[in-house]
C-alpha cells in the first residue's frame, strides 16, 4: 500500500462550547489539535495507511500537544521540527446550529510558516508516495516558496500530488487570496479537491467548465467537487460522475473535508495508481468516493478534528 505524506501546518483548534445565537453563560474554548493537512495525515493513519507529517512546530505547550496527538493517532513525525523563533498557530472555531464553522486565526507569525526545504528528511521522496498539500501553505512568501518546490520534489519522484484547496481568506493578507498562486499550485497537481465555494471563488467570472477543463488540461487526473452535505461531483477529461453522500445530523463540520479527502486518498493508496487511467475505471471511482463520503459524513458528527476522524472499522473495512 503506497505511503501518505502530508505538508502543511498543524495548528490548535480552540473549539467554543457555544452553537449558533446562544450566549448564556461564560463562552470556552477547548484545545483539540487540528490542521487541514495534519488532519488529512491522522485520517490516512486511522484508515490503516502509512502515513507521515512534514511541518513545523514551535517549541512551546501546543506544539508539544500536537506532536503528542499526531503520535498517538498513527502518524510518523520524523519530519516535524521544532523551533523557538515562532510559536504554534491557533484557530478560535465559532460554530453556528448546524455544525458550520467561523475562523479567527491567530497566524501569522507561526512556527508552520517557517518551514523550508532544508527541513526535509534525507530520501523523504526516494520513492514514489502520495503527497498531499493545501493551499494555506502559500499565504506568506517563503513558505509558498517551500511549498512549490516540495511539490515539484514530489512530481520528479513519481508521486501522486493531492491538493485540497481550503481556502482560508482570512490567512491572505488583507483577507485577499492570491488566486493566480493558488491555481499554479492546483495546476501540479494530479488530484484536485475543492468545495463549490472555493471552486466560485477560484474560477471568477469563468464558466465553471471551462475553468475544470483547464485545470484538467494542465496535470489534474481527477477534480473532485463537493458541497457540504450536498452532491459530490467528480470530474475527469471524459467524464462526471456524482454520488450523495450518507444524511447525519452535523455537530462540528471542522473535519468534514479532511476526513473526505483521507478516504480518497485511502482508496487511492490501495489501487495501481501508478498505471495509466485509474482514473477512468468506473468501479474504482464509485468506490473511493462512497469511502470518501462516508468518512466525511462520519466526521461531522463529532466535534474536533483529530478526535472526529473514522477508523476503517466506522467505515465499514
Amino acid at each position: 500500500m503506497t505511503p501518505v505524506i502530508a505538508f502543511g501546518e498543524a495548528l490548535v483548534d480552540m473549539l467554543s462550547s457555544r452553537l449558533g445565537d446562544d450566549r448564556q453563560g461564560p463562552e470556552t474554548f477547548t484545545p483539540y489539535a487540528g490542521g487541514a493537512p495534519a488532519n488529512v495525515a491522522v485520517a490516512c493513519a486511522c484508515l490503516g495507511l502509512n502515513s507521515r507529517f512534514l511541518g513545523m512546530l514551535g517549541a512551546d505547550y501546543f506544539g508539544d500537544f500536537l506532536a503528542q496527538e499526531l503520535r498517538h493517532h498513527g502518524v510518523d513525525v520524523s519530519g516535524v521540527v521544532r523551533t523557538d523563533q515562532a510559536r504554534t498557530a491557533l484557530a478560535f472555531v465559532s460554530r453556528d446550529s448546524s455544525g458550520e464553522r467561523t475562523f479567527d486565526f491567530y497566524r501569522p507569525p507561526a512556527a508552520d510558516l517557517l518551514y523550508r526545504t532544508e527541513h526535509l528528511p534525507a530520501g523523504v521522496f526516494a520513492d514514489p508516495a502520495i503527497v498531499h498539500l493545501c493551499s494555506n501553505s502559500l499565504t506568506d512568501p517563503d513558505i509558498a516558496q517551500t511549498t512549490l518546490a516540495i511539490t515539484e520534489m514530489a512530481r520528479r519522484s513519481g508521486s501522486l500530488v493531492s491538493v485540497d484547496a481550503n481556502l482560508r481568506h482570512n490567512l491572505w493578507p488583507d483577507h485577499e487570496v492570491d488566486v493566480a498562486l493558488v491555481t499554479r499550485l492546483l495546476d501540479q497537481a494530479d488530484l484536485i479537491k475543492l468545495s463549490t465555494d472555493e471552486l466560485d471563488a477560484l474560477r471568477g467570472a469563468h464558466p465553471r467548465e471551462d475553468w475544470l477543463a483547464q485545470r484538467l488540461a494542465a496535470n489534474a487526473r481527477l477534480i473532485v467537487i463537493t458541497d457540504g452535505p450536498g452532491d459530490v461531483s467528480a470530474y475527469t477529461s471524459s467524464n462526471i460522475t456524482r454520488m450523495t453522500p450518507p444524511i447525519v445530523e452535523a455537530v462540528d463540520t471542522t473535519a468534514g473535508g479532511d476526513a473526505f479527502i483521507g478516504g480518497l486518498l485511502a482508496a487511492l493508496a490501495a489501487h495501481d495508481w501508478q498505471q495509466d487511467g485509474w482514473q477512468y475505471d468506473a468501479d474504482f471511482l464509485n468506490h473511493a468516493l462512497s469511502l470518501a463520503c462516508r468518512c466525511g459524513a462520519h466526521a461531522v458528527t463529532r466535534p474536533g478534528a483529530y478526535a472526529a476522524l473514522p477508523t476503517r472499522e466506522d467505515v465499514g473495512l
